[in-house]
């Protein structure tokens, strides 16, 4: 059907159904019927929105709060440029005669560059969704930690355990306890019965979110902290990492693309999604920070107080990042097992993912400032970069000057920012372990 033997998972021949990949929607997976606007903006939606927006209302106080408000739109603005970038370079190729059918974005980057497209996007793919699942896994740790680290006798007891165990303190021996238990879930072969708790975490997540939003309004009223507008130019670095991240999905802007019904709307439908969630982030960071000033924490669920709401939202998120870290790797697998072992499931690979996985996760102590690392190193790169690379080379020979420059100054910007914000998140993870 497609481009070459060497085209892939993401287009191999349909003799049969295809494995679950990057590119599998998680709501309505099936090509037919195609999605209504309404259950694109939700697809869309569901795509962007994770854990990253935990970590907002701490950017907002290393930042400032009027410098994230500007990042947090700016950062939507671009990021739904960059995606329809890729829609359009692939209507594009597919209108020349000899192009077959591009499922995603590891198609593209093979249809525009052959090999080494597909090997960079399949990279920086498995380098994004791991570093999402290393995340999930540093707040579980953290917050079980704090969670049982309370004066009560009992909760003394359970981190004097836990601390005792093996010599482990406690972030590392709730981490090394999921292990065995992701383990049995990363084995499942299919995303089919995983589908369902994909929903219900962002269920839980938007829950989780509208009441710390209330907590926030009520601490806001009792509480009128000081709080800056802008801050300097490496806090800069540090708070773009950390949007870029919360925004990253653009994965799965072709596959949404193509079930959608009206596609010629679904620019007008990613613009609007984009808007409602830059709203949401802007009011959950704001609000956070209005709240708790300089005390607020790399993970604003530790301002939460030591009550039964803020206990049940600790651990309903851990509970909901516990199951959706699975679904994550999903992709890694894919690609790991096209490339290694020839496109069959691999038991074997898939732990020592998981594995890896876990051993990063132990070794990175702030969440925040690994959200500004995967931001910065990776999604810049594949949110930015090889969208405006892989649109320019499919018109470069009919571009306008102002398309040309576009291009241009997009590819050079991410290329930019993407470096020197990794520099200075690996600095600032650096100084926090000496």
């Amino acid at each position: 059907m497609g481009f070459d033997r060497e085209a892939g998972s993401s287009s191999q021949a349909l003799r049969a159904p295809p494995p679950p990949r990057e590119d599998t929607p998680l709501i309505g997976g099936d090509q037919k019927p195609l999605s209504s606007q309404a259950k694109t903006f939700a697809n869309v939606f569901i795509a962007i929105v994770g854990a990253g927006v935990l970590g907002l209302p701490y950017t907002f106080r290393r930042t400032g709060w009027l410098m994230t408000l500007l990042m947090i739109f700016g950062v939507a603005a671009l990021t739904q440029f960059c995606m329809m970038l890729l829609v359009h370079t692939r209507r594009r190729l597919e209108s020349i005669d000899g192009f077959s059918k591009i499922l995603s974005f590891g198609d593209l980057g093979f249809t525009v560059c052959g090999s080494f497209g597909r090997l960079i996007v399949d990279v920086l793919i498995i380098l994004a969704q791991a570093g999402f699942c290393v995340g999930y896994l540093i707040f579980i740790g953290n917050t079980m930690a704090t969670l049982f680290d309370s004066p009560t006798t009992a909760k003394t007891t359970m981190t004097l355990l836990s601390s005792k165990i093996l010599g482990l303190n406690p972030k590392s021996f709730y981490i090394w306890g999921c292990f065995p238990f992701q383990l049995g879930l990363n084995s499942i072969s299919t995303l089919t019965h995983l589908a369902p708790l994909s929903i219900l975490a962002d269920v839980v997540d938007l829950g989780a979110m509208g009441v710390v939003m209330v907590e926030e309004v009520v601490d806001l009223f009792h509480n009128r902290p000081e709080v800056k507008a802008f801050s300097g130019f490496s806090e800069f670095l540090y708070g773009l990492g950390v949007v870029v991240y919360s925004f990253e999905g653009i994965g799965m802007c072709l596959p949404l693309e193509s079930e959608m019904k009206e596609k010629n709307k679904y620019g007008k439908v990613l613009a609007l999604t984009m808007a409602f969630i830059s709203l949401l982030y802007g009011s959950f960071g704001a609000l956070g920070y209005f709240a708790f000033g300089e005390e607020t924490q790399d993970m604003i669920t530790a301002n939460l107080g030591a009550g039964l709401i803020g206990t049940l939202i600790k651990l309903g998120l851990c509970v909901n990042l516990f199951f959706t870290l699975p679904i994550m790797m999903n992709p890694v697998y894919e690609i790991v097992e096209r490339r290694f072992w020839g496109g069959r499931y691999c038991l074997w690979l898939r732990w020592f993912s998981v594995l890896v996985v876990s051993l990063v996760a132990l070794l990175v102590p702030n969440f925040a400032d690994f959200l500004s690392l995967v931001g910065s190193g990776v999604c810049c790169a594949l949110g930015f970069v090889l969208p405006s690379l892989f649109h320019f080379l499919a018109f470069k020979g009919e571009m306008s000057r102002t398309a040309w420059w576009s291009d241009v100054t997009i590819f050079v910007l991410g290329i930019v920012l993407g470096i020197s914000g990794t520099w200075y998140a690996l600095q600032e993870m650096f100084a926090v372990k000496v």
